[in-house]
């Protein structure tokens, strides 16, 4: 039996092995037969015998698994085939409006309200924090940093106290405070000098100085004031003044300083004369595509460019008359500061050089600051205003009125404009009427001088009253309805000696004239003007001796001898 086993689960064993070496039995040996036979009727035998405990738990376990999944192919398939019999995700693009298409409809809605149901949040995730939460981590990590002592850092290792550290009871306070105080607008120059921390006995001496040198209402918003405050003579007291300065005006500097040392020294003033020089800047150049831009381009203050168009609008009309082949010619007022500031003042001149020739010539005369030409002949305004922002839909002369049916004279011009639109005056005025006329509604009628005057129809309302004086483009009024009108409109008309005339033939001038001693003296003024070259105000002003620091050092000596020579 045990031979037996040995060839059933081991083959040969050892006995009849060829002697060339190979592990395979000669199938010719009659032993090797006889193993094969042997082997066959030990299997027959083995199958044959009834199984054990263990084989028949184990083939009970091979058969529910079986079992389970065949069942599980079976209701799978069974799923499948419902799912297709419903066919939830048909083709939307084909039989749209039928009952499949809507329930394709329904499916596709609910996947999207389902996505949208397990949509992410956004909220910031949490995060363990960078820094450490201990804090003596925390201190150790900060006495390691380097950072710039300049930008108020108190980092570092030899920075960082102890547990061996003493802090002080009180610290020393600062010998002296230097700070800067800006006047704000509406303010008073004492009530900034108290938010400084001046004290009352100071800011009243440095007003009284102050006043003495210029009066403290010229005093401009922005004005900047270096303060240096000394050490206090008891603790809670406020600090003493030590010294003060600031630029008054364009060519003043004042100083407050101690006469002494000490508190009790008195504060004295002085007056810094600085040297000015009012040379007016002259710009001139070609008007190009754009006069605007041009000027810009050469240097011109946009608020002077501005204040140049305004001028020669109100004298020319600066699409038809200005061609890009013209030169611009402006003149500002202009000063420069020994100390090297320099600001820009008023327009003093205006004018416009076609091939060499003044064609456009505008000087700023007299305390009011209005324009003159070079003839003496005062600010020209070019016709008039157009009373509202819109088109005319009815002329002067004879129509079918919409409403009465027949044949009349209108009177004057209507203009398209939507309700509550703003009606301006045309030209400068007094109002002779404001109310209810008739047919023509709410009515004002304006006498401008010489016999003429305008009246403005069908109102919603008025902002203007029965004597009242009026300006060129001042709202006297708005769009209405109100009267004979069969919609939201401007009938607007003009008369001459209290005979309606047509509104489109006059054109409105208003001028003023120089004459004797006060032409004579702009025409001197306008000369003077013309002689100022282009460009001599951007110049540095020489340095006068007494206006140059001594160097100290040989090398600045000598590049200052220099630039002397």
């Amino acid at each position: 039996m045990d031979h037996a086993r040995d060839i059933d689960g081991n083959g040969w064993s050892g006995e009849g092995w060829p002697d060339n070496g190979s592990s395979v039995p000669d199938p010719r040996d009659p032993r090797a037969n006889e193993a094969g036979n042997l082997i066959g009727y030990l299997r027959r035998g083995k199958e044959s015998a009834p199984p054990t405990q263990q084989q028949k738990a184990r083939r009970q376990v091979v058969t529910r698994m079986r079992g389970f999944g065949d069942r599980y192919d079976e209701w799978k398939l069974s799923v499948g085939e419902w799912f297709a019999r419903i066919d939830l995700a048909p083709d939307l693009a084909e039989n749209v409006g039928s009952r499949r298409w809507f329930r394709g409809l329904g499916t596709m809605i609910a996947l999207g309200a389902a996505a949208f149901a397990f949509w992410p949040d956004f909220t910031p995730l949490e995060a363990r924090a960078s820094m450490p939460e201990s804090p003596v981590i925390r201190d150790e990590m900060r006495r390691g940093i380097i950072l710039p002592l300049a930008l108020g850092a108190d980092s570092g290792r030899s920075m960082g106290p102890s547990a061996r550290v003493i802090p002080l009871k009180s610290a020393p306070e600062r010998p002296q405070v230097e700070l800067i105080a800006t006047l704000a607008p509406g303010d008073s120059f004492p009530s900034m000098l108290r938010r400084a921390g001046l004290a009352s006995g100071d800011i009243s001496r440095v007003a009284a100085l102050v006043g003495d040198a210029m009066p403290l209402t010229e005093l401009k918003p922005g004005t900047q004031i270096d303060i240096v405050l000394g050490r206090r003579p008891a603790p809670g007291e406020p600090r003493p003044l030590d010294a003060l300065s600031f630029r008054a005006r364009f060519d003043l500097e004042l100083e407050i300083a101690r006469a002494g040392e000490g508190v009790a020294a008195p504060l004295a003033l002085q007056r810094n004369f600085i040297r000015v020089d009012d040379t007016p800047l002259r710009v001139r150049g070609k008007v190009g595509q754009s006069l605007y831009r041009s000027m810009r381009a050469a240097g011109v203050p946009a608020g002077a460019v501005q204040e140049y168009l305004r001028a020669l609008d109100n004298q020319i009309d600066m699409d038809r008359e200005v061609r890009g082949s013209d030169e611009f010619d402006i003149i500002l007022a202009y000063r420069r500061a020994a100390t090297g500031e320099r600001q820009a003042g008023q327009l003093l001149y205006a004018g416009i050089d076609r091939g060499g020739e003044a064609k456009t010539q505008l000087m700023r005369w007299g305390e009011d600051g209005q324009f003159y030409e070079a003839s003496g002949v005062g600010e020209q305004r070019r016709g008039l205003v157009q009373p509202v922002p819109g088109p005319v839909s009815s002329r002067y002369g004879m129509r079918r009125h919409p409403i009465l049916g027949y044949r009349r004279m209108h009177a004057g011009l209507d203009f398209r404009a939507r309700h509550g639109t703003p009606i301006a005056a045309v030209t400068d005025g007094r109002v002779t009427s404001a109310g209810r006329a008739g047919g023509c509604g709410i009515a004002v009628r304006i006498d401008h001088g010489e016999g003429l005057s305008t009246r403005y129809c069908h109102m919603s309302r008025m902002a203007v009253s029965r004597g009242q004086r009026v300006e060129r483009g001042q709202i006297i009024g708005y769009v209405g309805s109100t009267g004979l009108s069969t919609g939201p409109h401007l009938h607007y008309e003009m008369y001459r000696g209290g005979r309606s005339i047509n509104p489109e033939s006059v054109s409105f001038v208003s001028r003023a004239q120089l004459s004797g001693t006060e032409l004579i003296d702009f025409r001197r003024r306008l000369i003077e003007l013309k002689q100022v070259e282009v460009g001599a105000a951007l110049a540095d002003l020489e340095p006068l001796p007494s206006e140059v620091d001594e160097p100290e050092r040989e090398i600045e000596k000598i590049d200052l001898a220099r630039r002397m020579n």
